[in-house]
């Protein structure tokens, strides 16, 4: 008898929480141990542990795995799980994510029935601490009192009176209203809409009064009260909710007979820089809702980072360019003018915003010092309107009006650097402009077009045009665009004696993808670098796992270096050509012996090298 006394003891919850309390029990953490199922593993029997106990009465199946070696039920996430003492491992970014595993280890001994294990796994990641889905590990009496609370506050909204009927003494009034007014009670099956001036004379205020006078007022209170305490009463059934969001697992233990493993698996989105990041534990058990003991945190797991940014060749890129000695700019304004006038009026059209958009251009180009204007030349053009004779004289007027007008802005010295022309009929311009022109039709622009290109007699191309259907519509619409100033800079830069240069300067466009790559936006490096076909356009592919777009670059590239053989082997690997993806292994090595030491970073890569055995040669 004092045998089974002091066992009965030492099982108790009390003995159980002396041993976590002291220490001699923990929960743990660990690394994922990522060894690939054997053979034998496959055929293991897969247990199944269902357990009765949610308000709906469905019950909570917990799948797990019978460890062939311990006789431990794992649960449903662990495959092969075990106890690993290593506290870091490498894991890789992949298209700016990055996944990590670890597992979840709690003792059979830190179970029983009446408790819950509240765990919740926190990352630090650079300055900032991120709480994970938390784990609930529940015992089954403990879930069975959660439920009984639910069932218990379920009784008491059951309670409140929902019928306002039910606060009525119906008979009484009945017999009430049958004796005193009949034409009332003849109404009581009648269902038919009753306005409320009409309802107001029927049910006078003496009617009313025996409404209230029949009313059940205590039972109405008390009603009102259970009301108010709704909020009270759950708090009071319902000591530790079962809560369904923001958690990873709850699971309920019928028994303590093996240690709980849960396999936790998260991904998350780097960030830029990021080289590392911390998991912990936070815990806490619960009995009867009460938080009765904190545990301290486990010791951290620490997870490296390995991205292949850092292989990049982020050296500065420059491109090869012509620098001219002469320099040559235009820019068109459309300023109007009165039908057979040549002078310029501000106030007619666009012509003031049109005039001061060209006082900057001119602005711009005297205020540069390492250019000097060698001339501007205006040409004003005339649409074909008219006499061919007629609009080149009106456009060299133009032309001359307009340069008096801009030389108030041009220095006395390069007074006379300004020279008109003119330009009498644009008809290149107008056969772009019809070409584009979106309400002609594409017969009506093949003719027009046919007609324009004999411009040997301009006046009587402009006459035939004048016959056609759509004639109206470009003398509306296209016509007007023709009437413009072009300005042209001829300009020569300071200094300079030879007609040619080549030079170099910073491919900024290059380096704002080699940003990207830093920034982890790698569709964004990809757009940029795609173009250039080289060893960091083929990285910005496979960190964006476009992995044949990648493999088609390094295709490309000399094999002699030993990181375009690395990436090769890399890029070989994902695409499951393990005995190539070796030969360039083997082959980067030979180049580069230290690029062994990057292998052990890149968890993909460590893989492919320990299956192949090649660590251990």
């Amino acid at each position: 008898m004092l045998l089974i006394c002091a066992a009965v003891v030492s099982c108790s919850p009390y003995r159980k929480m002396s041993r976590i309390r002291s220490g001699e029990v923990a929960m743990t953490l660990s690394v994922a141990d990522e060894k690939p199922l054997e053979e034998d593993d496959e055929d293991e029997e897969l247990v199944i542990d269902s357990i009765r106990g949610t308000l709906s009465g469905e019950p909570i199946i917990m799948n797990a795995i019978k460890d062939s070696e311990t006789g431990e039920m794992v649960a449903t996430d662990v495959i092969n799980a075990s106890k690993v003492t290593a506290r870091f491992r490498n894991v890789a970014e992949r298209a700016g994510y990055v996944s990590v595993s670890f597992d979840v280890t709690v003792p059979a001994s830190m179970s029983d029935s009446e408790w819950q294990l509240k765990i919740l796994p926190l990352m630090m990641i650079q300055q900032d601490t991120l709480p994970l889905d938390a784990l609930y590990v529940t015992g089954e009496k403990y879930r069975a009192d959660q439920i009984r609370g639910y069932e218990r506050y379920k009784a008491f909204l059951a309670s409140i009176i929902t019928d306002t009927t039910d606060f009525i003494r119906i008979r009484q009034l009945e017999i009430f209203l049958e004796r005193h007014y009949p034409e009332t009670y003849a109404m009581k099956t009648d269902s038919s809409f009753v306005p409320a001036p009409m309802a107001e004379n029927v049910f006078g205020v003496t009617q009313r009064e025996a409404l209230i006078h029949y009313s059940k007022h205590l039972k109405w209170k008390m009603n009102e009260r259970r009301k108010s305490r709704k909020d009270m009463m759950f708090d009071k059934y319902v000591k530790d909710p079962i809560i369904s969001e923001g958690i990873r697992l709850d699971t309920v233990m019928a028994s303590s007979d093996g240690d709980f493993i849960y396999r936790y698996i998260h991904t998350f989105r780097s960030r830029p820089g990021l080289k590392r990041v911390t998991v912990s534990l936070d815990g806490k058990l619960y009995e009867r809702g009460e938080c009765i003991h904190e545990f301290p945190f486990p010791e951290d797991l620490t997870f490296y980072i390995s991205s292949l940014s850092g292989l990049m060749d982020d050296r500065p890129k420059y491109r090869m360019y012509v620098l001219e000695r002469v320099v040559y700019d235009n820019t068109k304004a459309l300023i109007d003018f009165h039908q057979g006038s040549a002078e310029v009026d501000t106030t007619l059209g666009d012509n003031a915003s049109e005039l001061q958009r060209i006082r900057r251009c001119i602005g711009d180009v005297v205020s540069r010092e390492e250019f000097e204007l060698d001339s501007l030349v205006i040409v004003a053009s005339c649409s074909p309107e008219g006499t061919y004779v007629a609009n080149r004289r009106l456009s060299a007027e133009r032309s001359e009006s307009v340069r008096k007008f801009i030389s108030e802005d041009v220095p006395d010295e390069w007074q006379g650097r300004l020279k008109a022309s003119e330009l009498p009929e644009n008809w290149q311009q107008l056969e772009k402009l019809v070409a584009n022109d979106s309400v002609i039709g594409a017969d009506a622009k093949k003719r027009i077009l046919d007609v324009m290109s004999d411009r040997s007699d301009p006046d009587m191309t402009e006459l035939r045009l004048s016959h056609m259907p759509e004639y109206r519509h470009m003398r509306e619409k296209l016509y007007p665009q023709l009437r413009s100033v072009r300005f042209d800079f001829f300009m020569h830069r300071v200094g300079m004696q030879k007609d040619t240069v080549h030079t170099t300067e910073l491919d900024t466009v290059y380096m704002s993808g080699i940003e990207a790559m830093r920034e982890m936006d790698y569709k964004k490096a990809v757009t940029i670098l795609r173009p250039y076909d080289d060893y960091n356009a083929a990285l910005a592919f496979m960190s964006a796992d476009y992995n044949h777009s990648a493999l088609d670059v390094l295709n490309r590239l000399d094999d002699a270096d030993p990181k375009v053989c690395y990436l090769m082997a890399m890029v070989l690997s994902r695409l499951e050509q393990h005995e190539e993806a070796m030969k360039y292994y083997r082959l980067c090595l030979a180049y580069d012996p230290y690029m062994r030491h990057r292998a052990n970073l890149d968890p993909e890569m460590h893989l492919l090298v320990r299956q192949d055995g090649y660590e251990n040669e």
